[in-house]
């Protein structure tokens, strides 16, 4: 499934309807809904986490999940059996505990929402097209071995040369991919021209790379250059007719989000998720896949050589890919040392 979300007209605040009895009643309006409510009808919203009980709360379309947020859910107490379960699964390999750990953090979720759950392949993989393909492969095997159809989940691989040739071998066998620590328009059209299912064009990384350069404390929010980013990504892709969704993320704060309203889908934490849910005040459409098709931009022809030469022009882009697949790595490694205890514990 390849489709992107369908975009909401503007919204109208409904005219009162009369009536004898009873007395009449003020229909619900648009300043009545918080802003999850409004942005759910311009934007598929999704949850940013792997702690089943926040998605619960928050009744989202989709929700992602990557080794940072895995980490922080296995360490809570509530998911101690989650863990416990993928160490008897693995009977001492490591390896293959891991895989079915993610993959039964993503099971639970699936229960919850009705759309995709983004489950991610080892950081460590980032620069290997094979080894991304086959950990890939493992990870829908061990979905469906639980029921769960691969159409459900969308395989998460960092956006390197070598991953988005990765993701173009597996949507071909129909397995989708959501290529992530996406920073500049060379990975989006690169994503794009294979294929991709969806991209996650990061937004909060962005600005605290700009507010360091420049030396400043913030942005206003359409000067954000996580938010001119993902916007210019949106446009090129629906000037030119590209199928690949757009999902805003890692957004540091709700003013980016909304600047975002009308993408396609924006994945949003829960605390970020609760500040919405705390707010009423409207809500206006940014992102207009009607006006982008008129827009004056020109096209790009994407070979391995032009990325990474539009790469090594980006140093915002080029650290900021390396740093996220280091940062990834790092906690991996730390939820391998959890586990790897509990093997010996269970095993040695």
């Amino acid at each position: 499934m390849t489709t992107t979300a369908d975009k909401a007209a503007p919204l109208q605040k409904p005219e009162l309807v009369s009536t004898d009895q009873p007395p009449l009643k003020k229909q619900r309006t648009v300043s009545d809904l918080n802003q999850v409510d409004q942005l759910k009808q311009l934007t598929t919203v999704v949850a940013d986490t792997g702690d089943v009980n926040a998605i619960k709360k928050f009744s989202p379309q989709d929700a992602t999940t990557n080794p940072s947020l895995i980490y922080k859910a296995a360490v809570m107490p509530e998911y101690a059996s989650i863990v416990d379960n993928a160490v008897a699964y693995g009977k001492g390999d490591l390896s293959v505990t891991m895989d079915k750990l993610a993959v039964a953090f993503g099971t639970e979720i699936s229960k919850i929402v009705p759309g995709y759950v983004s489950t991610e392949v080892d950081a460590r993989l980032s620069f290997d097209t094979e080894a991304t393909i086959n950990k890939a492969r493992d990870l829908i095997k061990m979905y469906d071995e639980v029921g769960v159809s691969k159409d459900r989940i969308l395989i998460k691989i960092a956006a390197t040369w070598e991953g988005i040739q990765a993701a173009k071998q597996l949507e071909k066998e129909g397995i989708t991919c959501n290529l992530t620590l996406l920073f500049s328009i060379a990975q989006a059209i690169a994503c794009a021209e294979v294929g991709c299912t969806l991209i996650s064009p990061f937004v909060g990384r962005i600005m605290d790379f700009y507010k360091k350069a420049k030396g400043v404390d913030g942005f206003a929010p359409s000067e954000d250059p996580g938010v001119v980013s993902v916007t210019a990504i949106y446009n090129y892709y629906k000037k030119y007719g590209y199928k690949t969704i757009v999902m805003g993320a890692s957004f540091r704060n709700k003013e980016e989000i909304l600047e975002l309203a009308g993408c396609d889908r924006l994945t949003i934490s829960p605390a970020l998720l609760q500040e919405l849910t705390n707010a009423s005040a409207d809500v206006q459409q940014k992102l207009d896949a009607a006006k982008a098709v008129n827009m004056d931009i020109p096209k790009i022809d994407m070979t391995e050589s032009v990325f990474r030469w539009m790469m090594n022009e980006d140093a915002m882009a080029t650290q900021k890919l390396a740093e996220g697949i280091r940062g990834f790595a790092k906690d991996i490694k730390k939820l391998e040392d959890i586990v790897k205890a509990k093997i010996s514990a269970k095993f040695d």
